[in-house]
């Protein structure tokens, strides 16, 4: 009997390290909650005050507290830590508010972030400045990047779009009234039309107007043909809807002058004209040509976008532009209209100059980490944020055809819009002679 109950417990507890182990690598959340949670709160609370001294994240007191310690408290003085105001879990890791005492600055606790990784064994550690002398320690408990689950409070709502995750756990938003321009740079295969669908389908579902250029005959845009106001499948009629966007530009300047306004958010709901989103799919057929009598039509373009870079966010007109490369090696105009693009996300890279064209000049730290992305994990991006920080995201799998839905479903959210009319998509489908992707491009003079 003895060795049957023996038996028995040996058989629950392996049955039992089985189960966590399974929940660890298939339910990482549960286990979080359940497991890793626990152990990791009641490893950071007993060794925080040593592991802030080994890391050099402790100041020595002032003269009247090492006074008033010696001699009334009568115990020996010790450096002071940063002093913890508030621990909460999460469900992907635990966050933790600090006061940091006189002497100490963020940059010192951001340098020690991996020595606190490895400290508290946890996935990563991240730094966020909250107010003066105050940072908060966001600490992941496992790889959320692996499978990525958005969270589900991360819905689209005024401009702002959640297209990603972040590896701290938090939702990566896409906001046009902070960011109103950005560049996406990838390798092929390296998920920049994950991430553009994913945008696609957020933009969808609010009140804006949605402009395509894809110059690839609308492979990729086309499908999303019942929600966009405009498509652009070639060159050619991409210069013609360039040159209207700088025109309707230059009219709604006009409606300002005439409120008083400094933008169109000042306006009046009645006379606030929609935003428009332009959504460029591959940048290098806009800048790249094969004869010289293209010339004109490359110059139109450039000097249309970069014009739109730099005025039009007032406006309510927003750039998305996406490519494999966005250098000096497409020609003129190209850097100039690359520095008027503030948001950046770069995927994976085939070569450092490209990781460096699109982060250098905004988060240089953030190159070194946009050149190890693994070609295993399509939708790992490094973006940068509104205050000049980055960090690594990735975009949740999708199809174009759940894209393309969610464009049907929405078709009645396009705008009003008649200066977009002649480049509005056929939606009907495909004739005879192949797919109507737009009407005629109007003259320009």
């Amino acid at each position: 009997m003895a060795d049957l109950t023996t038996w028995l417990e040996a058989t629950g507890a392996v049955a039992g390290a089985g189960g966590v182990g399974y929940a660890k690598y298939r339910a990482p959340r549960m286990y979080w909650s359940l497991v890793g949670l626990p152990a990791t709160w009641g490893r950071f609370t007993f060794s925080y005050r040593s592991t802030m001294d080994v890391c050099g994240l402790t100041v020595q007191p002032s003269g009247l507290r090492a006074f008033m310690t010696r001699n009334v408290a009568r115990r020996e003085v010790q450096p002071v830590a940063p002093k913890i105001r508030r621990m909460r879990g999460t469900m992907t890791g635990l966050r933790v508010t600090l006061r940091l005492p006189a002497g100490l600055e963020p940059a010192d606790v951001i340098a020690s972030t991996e020595r606190l990784r490895h400290a508290w064994g946890v996935h990563a550690v991240r730094v966020k400045v909250t107010k003066p002398g105050f940072v908060e320690l966001r600490m992941t408990g496992y790889d959320v990047l692996r499978r990525v689950r958005m969270p589900r409070k991360a819905q689209p709502h005024d401009l702002i779009v959640p297209v990603a995750l972040r590896d701290d756990g938090t939702a990566f938003e896409r906001d046009y009234r902070q960011v109103p321009m950005a560049l996406t740079l990838g390798a092929n295969n390296s998920g920049k039309s994950t991430y553009q669908r994913n945008l696609i389908k957020g933009l969808a579902q609010l009140p804006v107007a949605l402009v395509g250029m894809d110059c690839k005959r609308g492979v990729e845009q086309s499908a999303y043909a019942p929600r966009l106001s405009a498509l652009a499948t070639n060159p050619d009629d991409a210069a013609s809807l360039a040159d209207v966007l700088v025109a309707e530009m230059e009219d709604r300047f006009d409606l300002l002058q005439l409120h008083g306004a400094s933008d169109i958010w000042e306006l009046p709901g009645d006379l606030r004209p929609a935003p428009i989103v332009v959504l460029v799919d591959e940048i290098a057929e806009l800048f790249l040509i094969s004869r010289k009598e293209d010339e004109d039509r490359r110059t139109r373009i450039v000097t249309a976008l970069i014009r739109l870079a730099q005025m039009a966010r007032a406006v309510g007109i927003y750039l998305e532009i996406c490519g494999q490369r966005f250098g000096s090696d497409l020609g003129k105009g190209a850097t100039m209209l690359r520095a008027q693009l503030t948001g950046r996300v770069v995927h994976r890279v085939n070569d450092k100059e490209t990781a460096e064209m699109g982060l250098k000049d905004v988060a240089p730290t953030a190159v070194p980490s946009a050149c190890v992305i693994p070609a295993d994990r399509p939708g790992t991006a490094v973006a940068t944020d509104a205050s000049g920080g980055w960090c690594r995201i990735r975009t949740p799998e999708i199809s174009r055809e759940e894209v393309a839905a969610t464009c049907r479903d929405f078709a009645h959210l396009v705008p009003d819009l008649p200066f977009l009319a002649p480049f509005r998509p056929g939606v009907s489908g495909p004739t005879s002679d192949g797919p109507s992707l737009i009407k005629p491009a109007p003259a320009v003079d």
